[in-house]
């Protein structure tokens, strides 16, 4: 298989930690990406009536100006960090972890790893991704890479419209939506190189989960999630790369994000 233009760069970037070496020579757009990438945008648009976590303030988006007397359009908008499409930075699951901030530009951009599990989430909302899932995916794709993002494809972003069929409360106001298990988890932190995972639901812990278990697994060995990210049937199962873009919060333990996946 051909390996594009784009490929090899974003492979050079990633493993010498995103440097493009002599600033006096950048890379021509044409090389980048040689007329055969996609990219695709992971990301939920912000607004008041996205499904949200409770909170006593709100996501809200104010209008300053319109234009009125030749001034320039403006707003002010309030959001809590984890509402909408975000990244739990290390420090929001360990205490000392590192803070969005802190995260460098290398570990924001890797292989993404695209675990399909749609069928089993359809038939099961409280479905846990398994180690099993992954050594599957491994079967067919080869080892996780190092320097992986590793997400979880449920489908559970077609739900986004509707918040009560998005956290999916029973008549007990218990949470019925798909996740990692602490299995898969534990796998990924201890027996693999990854740089986070992410779900396309509102937490990489099961929605019927008590506590935050895998929060609990991910996040202390410095690696990062991503929440409520948008439909992720568009990337392959593997060949793909992320670039993650939070909003840069001096000591934040995470904001929103805008997710690009890169399809050579």
């Amino acid at each position: 298989m051909r390996t594009s233009v784009l490929t090899r760069v974003f492979v050079s970037l990633s493993m010498a930690g995103c440097s493009t070496g002599n600033a006096d020579e950048p890379a021509p757009l044409e090389a980048l990406f040689n007329g055969d990438a996609v990219v695709l945008d992971l990301t939920h648009p912000m607004s008041a009536s996205m499904p949200a976590w409770a909170n006593p303030n709100p996501f809200r988006h104010d209008t300053l100006s319109a234009h009125e007397d030749g001034a320039p359009s403006m707003a002010a908008y309030f959001t809590p960090e984890h509402h909408g499409t975000h990244l739990d930075a290390p420090v929001h699951g360990a205490r000392g972890g590192a803070s969005v901030d802190q995260l460098s530009a290398a570990d924001l951009f890797g292989p993404a790893v695209v675990i399909d599990v749609r069928d089993q989430c359809a038939a099961d909302p409280d479905y846990e991704l398994t180690r099993e899932d992954l050594l599957d995916w491994e079967a067919r794709h080869g080892e996780v890479p190092a320097g992986a993002i590793v997400l979880m494809n449920s489908g559970w972003a077609a739900k986004w419209q509707d918040p009560q069929a998005y956290f999916n409360r029973d008549g007990e106001g218990r949470m019925h939506f798909p996740a990692f298990s602490v299995e898969a988890a534990t796998f990924l932190v201890e027996e693999r190189d990854i740089r986070g995972i992410g779900v396309d639901n509102p937490s990489v812990d099961p929605g019927a989960a008590s506590g935050l278990p895998v929060h609990g697994i991910v996040n202390p060995a410095g690696k990062y999630h991503l929440e409520n990210l948008a439909d992720l049937s568009g990337l392959p199962a593997s060949g793909a790369y992320l670039i993650v873009a939070p909003i840069k919060i001096e000591g934040g333990s995470g904001g929103q994000v805008r997710v690009f996946g890169v399809v050579p």
